[in-house]
């Protein structure tokens, strides 16, 4: 049975609904994170988790964009935009991988600063008391984000998840360092903080490959299976040419099909619908479907049908 397309326009929203208050809800954490690492770095003195809560402070940025990139991505189609504003989504992704480079280059900066200069933070048991609670609410944060991601399955509450766990990593490699420092390893600071950013750097290229895949329109279904459904319909002849884009959530795919060319106009779109119908039912993940209808091996009329789903 064919899914009409206010139907799917409706799930889209309610999608983009719930995908927005997970966004929201993981921003009050993250400043709340951010907020008390600045607070007591500030007060501290400790330059090491001083910029710890600057990279919290990012995360939080990072739904700032989620929540204003939702917004748009919700639009249902326009003149402007007839398939829908989806890719602002993956737009928004992009611009969390260029955030988390920014912090990557700010680890950098900092681990050879302390190697270079010798400039570690002052330990504190008060010190690491805050970096452990702070990183029990990240790690909350990255699972809940994770688990809405994949129930939802957007692009862009994976990428911020990816990046506050990336964030639960800087903590742990300052928390190592404050304790290799404390036991008289002042050069331990600056070696992990390498480590760490070479593991956020990994992070941002695997956020960036998944919004450029989506934006430039990788293929989204196995043509040759999409082929299968379509060849299993009652009066298609062969099927080629099939294209899918969009995103993992969103798909639109468009074929060419060849039937009897003995068929009418009206049967020969029956076996467009037939079409249709079985790959709605086969991928749920559809929006759209067009079939484009010619004559088996090219004889009988010369201009094919062009059906939309």
């Amino acid at each position: 049975m064919d899914t009409p397309l206010t139907d799917r326009s409706a799930e889209l929203q309610q999608r983009s609904k719930n995908i927005r208050f997970v966004l929201f809800a993981i921003l009050l954490a993250n400043w709340v994170v951010a907020g008390a690492k600045l607070v007591f770095g500030l007060m501290s003195q400790s330059a090491a988790v001083t910029a710890d809560g600057l990279h919290s402070f990012i995360d939080g940025g990072s739904n700032v964009l989620g929540l204003v990139a939702m917004g748009v991505a919700s639009r249902p189609a326009d003149e402007d935009h007839p398939y829908g504003h989806g890719k602002f989504e993956a737009l928004a992704s992009l611009g969390i991988g260029a955030m988390i480079g920014i912090g990557m280059l700010e680890l950098g900066r900092m681990a050879l600063d302390s190697l270079l200069h010798d400039r570690h933070a002052e330990v504190t048991p008060a010190m690491a008391v805050v970096m452990v609670l702070t990183l029990a609410v990240n790690l909350a944060v990255t699972r809940v984000e994770s688990h809405y991601g994949r129930k939802y399955k957007s692009s862009l509450l994976l990428a911020d998840a990816s990046h506050t766990l990336s964030d639960v990593f800087v903590t742990l490699a300052v928390l190592a360092s404050l304790g290799l420092v404390a036991l008289g390893y002042p050069k331990a600071d600056g070696i992990i903080a390498l480590g760490v950013m070479v593991f956020v750097a990994w992070v941002a290229y695997g956020i960036v490959r998944q919004a450029v895949n989506i934006l430039s329109d990788t293929a989204r279904l196995d043509p040759a299976q999409v082929a299968q459904h379509t060849m299993s319909v009652s009066g298609v002849r062969s099927c080629r040419d099939v294209r899918s884009r969009g995103m993992e959530e969103s798909v639109y795919v468009d074929l060419k099909i060849e039937v009897d060319p003995n068929l009418t106009t009206a049967q020969a779109h029956e076996v467009a619908d037939r079409v249709e119908r079985t790959l709605h039912a086969a991928y749920p993940q559809l929006v759209d479907v067009v079939v484009h209808v010619e004559p088996e091996h090219g004889g009988g009329a010369s201009r094919p049908h062009g059906h939309h789903a």
